[in-house]
């Protein structure tokens, strides 16, 4: 391909709203343009890798033989009442009417479509497993687009959708599925880690995600370093903690319940019953008493979680607990009447509500409180004989890098940022029993298909490559999804000689199977054609100049090492080969 007829700008400052490296690269480069918030244009560098890694991830689903099909962006109401997720999904649906008033939506996933699709074509068991995927443009209306293709609000993505007689067969496809995955992030040649992760609002009883590393990555992701637990920090497992105090004597709640005026945060607390003789407090002996308010449906309830002061709590562990569809706090002029007391005052005990409590503090005692009277804490709470309408002791707290695995017990946890570019989802039947998708079992009985589900955010994964791999020069691209594999730079290419060395090494590369960007702009300097190879990142240059050629040679200069070969231009293309050959074996080390 020649560069003088690509439809590229390249430019040398990013745009003022490039939140993360790999929107301000690809927009440097000329890969992508904003065409509104969250919705970009693919260039034809970007897509070149696009369309490469949809290859890998159709090569690697057929492999296990999945069978790909196509659904309708636009989707209509109907199927999504039918799993109850027309109200559910809430603002990020796209909602819209056709010229006849009926509702309608772009499609943010296909859950729906797909139960409709095999709920008239499949009736037996006989007909069953089925695997089905698609890779299709979806829509999520984001509150917030930012970072580019990361957090788009169209975009790319391949969902997979399995249905199956039995849990244990949607399981072993499940697996199935998931080391699918590992292929193809091994074969993408970037650094990743399949993590446990909550299921969100899908649905589900269990699931992987599958993440890019990079310092960039939104996700915080802990991993134990001597098993091969690992998981988003949200779904991390916490380890319950010892009481350190046991030969403390047990106090009174009411007598122990001091004037606090003024004192609000923990550290002030411990610091005013030092003051107290009670010979310093750690934070591991106060308490914070958090009052949410969850819904499921149309239903409302409120629950309130106590952990250490120390801790920080996790509302996905609780929201799964306790059966909703989200939580909230309550409004804090509501907590504060209900409690009868100021914001820093309030606490657990006497307040008529569901108490959930953090394992960390099974048996504590002596643990500071708000003791809902303005000015006043208790020292003296002890959870489960204070708590009137506690329910147990659970895993309710953010766990944190250092934490003891709560897996194996013997290794700790260490902290990573992360990119999720996909991830597995067990369904089960909840979109089945809900949409009637039914089969008929070896008796005749009729039984709702047990469901798996699989997506790869394509386009989102193409960020997540840049985010991993670059430098202060631009982009270093992995050779799988590298929109070509040389870049090869013409310096005075109006000459003759120049000309025709570089037109037969594109034209021996191409024979041998090799993609070339041939720069072969006139009136260019050679820092501007160094510097725009460098930004778009191949993962090969190849020099071909007059000073080179006096001497019978060109420069290979591979750009993740900047390492320079000179080679004879007759030698070009099994220098190129031997760089392939090398890179594919250190990628699989």
């Amino acid at each position: 391909m020649k560069q003088s007829k690509l439809l590229i700008q390249t430019y040398r400052e990013a745009p003022r709203d490039a939140d993360v490296i790999s929107q301000q690269l690809m927009m440097r480069a000329g890969m992508i343009q904003k065409l509104a918030a969250g919705i970009y244009d693919y260039l034809p560098l970007a897509l070149r890798s696009i369309r490469k890694f949809e290859e890998i991830v159709r090569e690697e689903l057929v492999r296990d033989g999945c069978q790909e099909l196509l659904m309708p962006v636009v989707q209509p109401r109907e199927l999504w009442d039918e799993s109850a997720r027309w109200q559910f999904y809430g603002r990020e649906l796209l909602r819209l009417k056709d010229r006849k008033d009926a509702d309608f939506c772009l499609g943010p996933t296909h859950e729906e479509v797909v139960t409709d699709i095999v709920r008239k074509i499949i009736k037996s068991y006989k007909q069953l497993p089925i695997n089905l995927f698609q890779i299709q443009t979806k829509f999520r209306d984001e509150i917030r687009p930012r970072f580019g293709l990361m957090r788009g609000r169209e975009f790319i993505m391949k969902d997979g959708y399995s249905f199956h007689v039995d849990d244990a067969d949607a399981d072993r496809e499940y697996w199935r599925m998931f080391e699918a995955y590992k292929r193809i992030f091994a074969r993408l040649g970037v650094k990743f880690r399949p993590v446990e992760a909550d299921s969100g609002a899908i649905g589900g009883s269990f699931t992987h995600e599958f993440h890019v590393l990079a310092g960039s990555g939104e996700d915080a992701i802990l991993s134990c370093n001597a098993c091969e637990y690992t998981s988003n920090a949200e779904k991390t497992e916490a380890p319950g903690l010892p009481f350190g105090y046991a030969s403390e004597p047990v106090l009174d709640l009411k007598r122990a319940h001091f004037h606090t005026p003024g004192i609000i945060a923990m550290e002030e607390q411990a610091k005013a019953f030092r003051d107290a003789e009670h010979n310093g407090l750690p934070l591991d002996h106060a308490s914070k008493f958090y009052l949410y308010r969850a819904t499921r449906g149309d239903a409302t309830w409120d629950a309130g979680l106590v952990l250490r002061s120390d801790h920080d709590p996790n509302t996905v562990k609780l929201k799964n607990l306790i059966g909703a569809d989200s939580i909230d706090l309550v409004p804090l002029e509501e907590a504060e009447k209900r409690a009868g007391t100021k914001s820093g005052f309030i606490g657990p005990v006497d307040m008529d509500v569901s108490m959930y409590v953090d394992r960390s503090l099974e048996g504590a005692y002596n643990l500071t409180c708000g003791a809902n009277q303005e000015g006043y804490h208790h020292f003296g709470f002890k959870p489960d004989r204070d708590l009137k309408q506690m329910k147990g002791f659970h895993d309710l707290r953010m766990a944190r890098e250092g934490d003891v695995c709560a897996r194996c017990g013997k290794g700790t946890y260490e902290a990573f940022r992360g990119i999720e570019v996909g991830q597995v989802f067990k369904l089960g039947t909840k979109y089945s029993q809900a949409m009637s998708c039914v089969f008929s079992d070896e008796a005749g009985h009729e039984r709702p298909m047990v469901m798996g589900c699989y997506g790869i955010g394509i386009t989102r994964t193409i960020a997540a490559v840049i985010e991993q791999n670059y430098d202060a020069d631009g982009i270093i691209w992995p050779w799988p999804v590298a929109p070509f594999h040389v870049h090869l730079v013409s310096l005075d290419s109006n000459k003759p000689e120049i000309a025709s060395v570089a037109n037969r090494a594109e034209s021996d590369l191409e024979a041998a199977g090799f993609q070339v960007l041939h720069d072969d702009r006139d009136g260019l300097s050679p820092g501007v054609k160094f510097k725009d190879a460098d930004l778009l990142g191949m993962p090969l240059r190849l020099t071909v100049g007059a000073k080179g050629l006096k001497d019978g040679i060109v420069e290979l200069r591979d750009r993740r090492t900047k390492e320079v070969t000179k080679i004879k231009p007759e030698d070009v293309v099994a220098a190129v080969k031997a760089h392939r050959e090398r890179t594919n074996h250190e990628g699989t080390k």
